[in-house]
């Protein structure tokens, strides 16, 4: 068994034609020379699929930029793996819809900050990028191809979550996923946008209530304490929040980084997560499977009996585990107690 793995998020290149100042990656315009080749790409597909057959999302960056990008999704679904590209959307013409159709993706999500152009186009700081994203939306439908709402929340656009949701059911989408942000790459300079803790909680009680009668999956990323409130909610749920909790799309665990789920940086590192920046591993250098089950930080990342702070003593922690990338970015000890939650576990006085 491969403990556990679920997803691998790719960032094929850092290059991209927005500049959001959220952005994780702080992409830039070029591609770099670091970037993994074909090549060496396909090595690291067939070492995944040699042990596992998790979901590999090919992101970026736009990963559109790459002109290898139709090959390389041939590749994995030769290779067993079920894929998904994330996008901004801009650049799907119906050209793109349909050589990603032909090359086998079934699934794309598609970032969107705003239900408005006036509040997306100002979240990624380019004029038309809503009205360029609603036409990509309408390209990949056309195609077959299924579209998921992918969002993330500041206090720019908190007010937005539900109405994003909405805009989500209305573009014909199968799901709607929300990130709360993480003050890393330029999100670290965000100080004016980000939430402070009873916000954040607020939010998460928000994305609860709209999952009640929600009709889209949903799912909360970034935001561990989303399943601690959820399981809170359990005592007095009805039938409709109990199958909920069942849902496949619904973790076992909050914070799946190193364990669940990790990320693969453009030029070939390997992280638990695309917010943690300290690397398990580099594909230049050894393969994908003895990063995956030798890693010294995955395999802390996976015991939360290393966790500190009110998470290690938490009764949630195996459900929640707090981020471990807010924890790394406000302490520089990834293990600390999660920053941005309010929770009081119930041995530790307020």
């Amino acid at each position: 068994m491969a403990i556990g793995l679920r997803l691998i998020f790719w960032e094929t290149t850092r290059s991209c034609n927005l500049g959001c100042p959220h952005c994780r990656a702080s992409a830039e315009r070029f591609r770099s020379e670091d970037e993994l080749t074909t090549d060496e790409a396909k090595n690291f597909i067939k070492g995944i699929s040699s042990f596992s057959k998790p979901i590999l999302v090919f992101s970026g960056g736009e990963p559109l930029v790459r002109d290898d990008i139709y090959e390389l999704i041939r590749y994995a679904h030769s290779a067993g793996l079920e894929t998904a590209l994330a996008t901004n959307g801009t650049l799907v013409t119906r050209e793109v819809a349909g050589r990603l159709r032909e090359s086998g993706m079934r699934l794309v999500s598609i970032s969107t900050y705003g239900a408005s152009a006036e509040i997306h186009d100002e979240f990624c700081a380019m004029k038309g990028a809503f009205k360029k994203t609603l036409k990509g939306i309408e390209n990949l439908k056309k195609s077959g191809i299924d579209i998921q709402i992918n969002t993330t929340i500041t206090k720019k656009n908190l007010s937005q979550l539900e109405a994003i949701g909405e805009f989500a059911v209305k573009q014909g989408a199968v799901a709607y996923h929300v990130f709360f942000l993480v003050p890393t790459g330029r999100g670290k300079y965000m100080e004016g946008d980000r939430m402070s803790r009873l916000e954040y909680e607020k939010a998460l009680n928000r994305l609860c209530d709209l999952g009640e009668d929600f009709p889209l999956r949903l799912k909360a990323t970034c935001a561990p304490q989303y399943y601690r409130i959820l399981r809170e909610r359990v005592a007095d749920a009805d039938r409709k929040m109990r199958s909920r909790l069942k849902h496949p799309d619904i973790p076992i665990k909050g914070c799946l980084a190193g364990s669940g789920v990790c990320f693969v940086s453009y030029k070939g590192e390997v992280f638990g997560c695309g917010y943690l920046p300290l690397a398990a591993g580099d594909l230049k250098k050894e393969d994908f499977k003895k990063i995956w089950f030798e890693s010294d930080i995955f395999n802390i990342l996976r015991d939360d009996s290393k966790l500190e702070g009110k998470c290690g003593v938490c009764e949630f922690k195996s459900i929640c585990g707090g981020c471990r990338a807010r924890a790394y970015a406000a302490t520089g000890n990834y293990l600390k107690e999660e920053p941005e939650c309010v929770y009081q576990p119930l041995n530790v006085k307020s």
